[in-house]
């Protein structure tokens, strides 16, 4: 089986992976649904590889089995074991495929436990992750759904089985008021989110895919620069939906369903933390409202947490959300939007979308 097939499989199918390399390096990036448990802590391979360094590898691997040796090393194995027990099918991998993966598998093997290890290891698979990304610049035709503030294009192209969801990917709704309780993920654990979904969408064979309209940035992500200059030329399908409309989608998305992450995070402090994201947001464009209308928010927004706080009502929440589509956020994106309406293929609201987005014809995928 060709690696590239082999690392298709292992990642459009979700199959658990044991990352054996040392925190630090997991943390800076690895593949979803990884797990990590390393042969070497940062301390040890720190040691390691200075000793690599001095004296060379056969003297880093004596220095390893002596750091790792005993009741340290029966440690291992039995956390390696323990978690591999529930998880038949697994693989595991280093940062090379070569020594650390190789002793890790052959230990387990001597506790009668076998399991299969990824050729090449995390840094071959991470190649072949920017490659999908590179590749799906070419490989689809895309569909950019494009719309106010509002309009709820992350719901419909989650309702699309041909899409991404690169906020969702990123962990975050890409506005100032878009930070989730979450962290973002590093920007190496973003694209392999990305790729990972890229991959899965091959099983549909279409050559269309629908992409939420985005700047590059992300929060503190950015989208992979050929896969974004793609979306750049792309047809856009533009939604269009009530003043209305668009406020009850955000009361929901940015309100109601906001302080209930906060309520399982953290319920004693959860609306005390929930105001303070939504005050602390508004602040960040606080220069660009203007004074006098930054004002008028905080006093509409400060009216409704209290209101919100005494009676668990939302709707006052309603006016400065309205306020700010109004007079901020819809002429900002009229704006936008009119240097590129000779890309619009598409206009209506989101029953009319999701019609007219399934009748869209699909052609096999390039290979």
């Amino acid at each position: 089986m060709p690696d590239s097939t082999l690392y298709e499989r292992l990642l459009s199918d979700n199959v658990a992976l044991l990352d054996v390399r040392a925190p630090i390096e997991f943390h800076k990036g690895a593949f979803p649904g990884a797990h990590n448990i390393p042969l070497l802590n940062d301390t040890e391979r720190a040691a390691v590889g200075t000793r690599y360094k001095q004296a060379g590898q056969d003297a880093a691997i004596a220095l390893g089995n002596q750091l790792v040796c005993g009741s340290i090393r029966d440690a291992r194995v039995q956390a390696w074991t323990q978690w591999l027990q529930t998880r038949p099918g697994a693989w595991l991998y280093c940062f090379r495929g070569g020594l650390r993966s190789q002793t890790v598998q052959r230990w387990l093997q001597e506790a009668g436990v076998e399991c299969p290890r990824v050729p090449g290891g995390y840094k071959a698979m991470r190649q072949f992750m920017i490659d999908t990304l590179e590749d799906a610049a070419s490989r689809y035709d895309m569909i950019v759904v494009a719309g106010p503030t509002g309009s709820g294009k992350t719901h419909l192209i989650n309702a699309l089985p041909l899409s991404v969801d690169l906020e969702g990917a990123a962990r975050h709704r890409g506005s100032a008021f878009g930070t989730l309780l979450t962290a973002q993920p590093t920007q190496i654990d973003f694209e392999h989110a990305m790729a990972t979904a890229l991959l899965q969408r091959r099983r549909h064979a279409g050559r269309l895919l629908f992409v939420e309209d985005e700047s590059r940035a992300i929060g503190s992500i950015s989208i992979p620069q050929s896969f974004h200059a793609r979306m750049k030329q792309s047809p856009i399908a533009l939604i269009e939906e009530s003043l209305e409309a668009r406020s009850t989608t955000i009361l929901k998305d940015y309100i109601e369903d906001n302080l209930q992450q906060f309520q399982r995070s953290e319920p004693d402090a959860a609306f005390e933390r929930f105001s303070a994201y939504l005050l602390n947001a508004l602040a960040k464009i606080q220069r660009r409202l203007g004074g006098e209308r930054y004002c008028e928010v905080l006093a509409e927004m400060q009216e409704a947490l209290r209101i919100q706080a005494q009676c668990g009502e939302t709707q006052a929440h309603r006016q400065w959300i309205n306020q700010l589509l109004r007079d901020y956020y819809d002429p900002m994106y009229t704006y936008q939007l009119s240097r590129r309406l000779e890309r619009v293929v598409f206009r209506g609201d989101s029953r009319e979308f999701l019609a007219w987005a399934q009748k869209q014809p699909q052609e096999p995928a390039s290979a």
